[in-house]
């Protein structure tokens, strides 16, 4: 099994959770320095888990998205690993767990606030186009979930914070790689 950890992945998953330290840098380097041959994984919170056994096949790819430690996991049907930093949702009201799968890809989305957006702020744009003011940024994986997505984000600042409406949001050259890695009917868990 090969697994693959960047450099700028970890450290981004660190700094997003707000706790590098002298130990998590010296952890840093020897993680990244480490064959990460295991099955198993160091995330931001530097719990080691295994989340594919919870599937039962790797076809067109498998996402785990672990809200509390604010990354992305994603195992290729060949089990290269990939780890990314997200935005999760604000509230516990606002977050969904549970399996379901990617159903569209969009590259240069559209934008609308659902229902209970509007709700809350009723002074959100009906309707944003493709481009660089755009919440979802470059790139939309749509789930099988009315109005859940992974994406990119126009708004850097919300990677590793509670900051977004229910969605899962990445650095858009983040989305970018993984949008070229997944297929309409990858798995996803949401925990």
């Amino acid at each position: 099994m090969k697994n693959k950890l960047s450099r700028r992945s970890f450290t981004t998953s660190i700094l997003a959770t707000g706790v590098m330290g002298p130990t998590l840098a010296k952890a840093q380097e020897q993680a990244i320095g480490a064959n990460l041959a295991a099955p198993s994984y160091v995330s931001a919170s530097f719990v080691t888990v295994d989340w594919r056994n919870h599937f039962s096949n790797l076809r067109n790819g498998v996402i785990v998205s672990d809200t509390r430690g604010r990354v992305l996991h994603f195992w290729s049907e060949e089990e290269e690993y990939l780890i990314y930093p997200t935005s999760v949702p604000l509230t516990e009201e606002l977050t969904k767990r549970g399996r379901t799968s990617v159903v569209q890809m969009v590259v240069g989305p559209e934008w609308r606030p659902t229902p209970n957006m509007l709700r809350r702020d009723p002074d959100l744009p009906r309707f944003v186009g493709a481009g660089p003011e755009n919440p979802l940024g470059t790139h939309a994986m749509y789930l099988s979930w009315q109005y859940y997505r992974i994406h990119g984000t126009n708004d850097t600042r919300k990677i590793g914070r509670q900051a977004s409406n229910g969605c899962i949001g990445l650095y858009n050259e983040d989305i970018l790689d993984l949008f070229g890695r997944c297929k309409v009917g990858t798995q996803v868990i949401l925990i």
